[in-house]
């Protein structure tokens, strides 16, 4: 399962999932134990049938916190709205393949690098893998849907485990051993490690893990052990 060149895994806690009345406190677990990401989810509404973080919320993380975002931009027609955000040097930004038309993703995905960040295209469970040829020269990392995009507490897609596989052994035959996977849907205790092993390198964790029951800290330690031990 998954291939013999393994990128160093990160945690990336999305934000959606944290308690706002609690949210300080989080952000200094998160410093505490070197978590590499803050996974923050917008939707617009229009593209998926939710509306979530946005902007402003962004930009008070940035003022808050030295950990990069990890922008995950669940909005229809991302190139026309992408200024709005607070972006730079060490940042994911992931759009979505679905969400406009192709020239248009690459224009967004080269915007999002000249910018210094890192450029990520996006896919739901449905969209085949093969769409990740027109990509390679312009992205940074995949970010593979293993649930459908709106909703946080969704089950894993059956299949995701053999797509994150299939995606790792293309990249790497394409020569693009260094290109990311980061993988967002129930990534809990059981199927990290899984994940893990097929291929996947970011993980978007949230209540069925590290910002679930007990202390955040101990959880975060939890999953890198067993991040760590997939792959040993």
């Amino acid at each position: 399962m998954g291939s013999d060149i393994m990128l160093e895994s990160s945690i990336s806690p999305s934000l959606m999932c944290a308690d706002i009345f609690s949210l300080n406190e989080i952000i200094e677990d998160f410093e505490l134990n070197n978590i590499e990401y803050l996974h923050i989810d917008v939707m617009d509404g229009s593209f998926v049938p939710n509306f979530c973080l946005g902007t402003d919320y962004c930009r008070r993380l940035k003022k808050r916190t030295a950990i990069p975002l990890d922008i995950h931009l669940m909005v229809t027609e991302p190139l026309k709205k992408l200024e709005c955000f607070p972006f730079g040097n060490g940042d994911i930004v992931s759009v979505h393949h679905e969400s406009d038309s192709f020239q248009n993703t690459v224009d967004t995905l080269k915007l999002i690098k000249s910018k210094g960040a890192k450029p990520f295209i996006a896919v739901n469970p449905d969209t085949p893998a093969d769409i990740l040829s027109a990509y390679l020269d312009c992205i940074d990392g995949v970010l593979l849907m293993t649930v459908y995009p709106g909703f946080a507490g969704q089950q894993m897609v059956p299949g995701s485990l053999e797509k994150i596989e299939r995606v790792r052994a293309f990249l790497d035959s394409a020569g693009k051993e260094n290109i990311s996977i980061e993988v967002d849907g129930n990534v809990n205790y059981e199927k990290a490690p899984l994940m893990r092993q097929h291929g996947a390198d970011i993980f978007v964790v949230g209540t069925s893990s590290v910002l679930g029951p007990g202390n955040t800290g101990d959880n975060i330690r939890k999953m890198r052990n067993l991040l760590d031990g997939a792959i040993k």
